[in-house]
């Protein structure tokens, strides 16, 4: 693995003397590694140089395996369910440096729907997926992703103070889930929870127009808890919340 690392740092062709150096090992120990990798079909070698590079058959294992992730394969079923339940839009995500990163999208039923692509970004200020995300994470660490890049107004009802955005976090953190009312597409409206899996931390959400969320809003977090229970393990000190007794969040200024 470090002979790999060493090519996706230096992204050239590299002897084996080069390489040997560059792991810290003796010729004779990186030229048995390197023949075992060619003789696997992982490396290819010029034929005057006799220099090596990787072939694309390290990617190939790679994409199979991320393929069968059992971490995707949690934030599907979880999705799945959460939208047969309601109807409405559902989505998983990950943190990552300052961002939400959409793991899973399973559209609802509703002709008036949300709509988002795998892969895409939301912001951790203006959805409810990136509250309930930080909320898994200790105060310093959260405070941390709100500071990587200037909070946008994406909607009158955006937070952009990283101290107002912590505060709601800690909210999340007392009562088991998050909400944005059109905090980060104006109309739209979400719930979401975290949780663990394999010590990774996810969220997944309900996402729609800000009244149909709000005309089913306490069944919905209802579901949310339910499925987070079957799907996700919660940290050492979990939040036991019920959804009827929590307080509604009042709309941003």
């Amino acid at each position: 693995m470090a002979i790999f690392e060493v090519f996706a740092r230096e992204q050239r062709e590299l002897s084996n003397s080069e390489l040997a150096r560059f792991i810290g090992i003796a010729d004779s120990s990186c030229a048995d590694l390197l023949h075992t990798l060619y003789q696997a079909g992982y490396v290819t070698r010029t034929a005057r140089t006799k220099r090596f590079y990787p072939t694309s058959r390290l990617f190939s294992a790679a994409q199979s395996i991320a393929e069968n992730d059992p971490t995707l394969q949690i934030s599907r079923e979880a999705i799945e369910l959460l939208a047969s339940k309601t109807g409405e839009t559902a989505l998983c995500g990950r943190l990552e440096s300052g961002f939400v990163r959409v793991i899973g999208f399973q559209e609802g039923k509703y002709q008036l729907r949300y709509v988002m692509k795998v892969g895409e970004k939301m912001a951790l200020h203006g959805s409810a997926l990136g509250k309930a995300l930080l909320a898994q994470t200790s105060p310093e660490e959260a405070a941390r992703h709100l500071r990587v890049k200037p909070l946008r107004k994406l909607t009158p009802h955006s937070m952009t103070d990283p101290a107002q955005v912590e505060a709601a976090v800690d909210q999340v953190r007392a009562q088991g889930w998050a909400e944005a009312r059109s905090e980060g597409v104006l109309g739209v409206g979400a719930l979401a929870v975290g949780g663990l899996v394999g010590g990774e931390p996810l969220a997944i959400s309900l996402t729609g127009p800000q009244d149909r969320i709000d005309e089913h809003r306490d069944l919905y977090l209802q579901v949310l808890l339910e499925v987070r229970a079957a799907a996700f393990s919660q940290p050492d000190s979990p939040v036991r919340a019920t959804a009827r007794k929590s307080p509604r969040s009042a709309p941003g200024p």
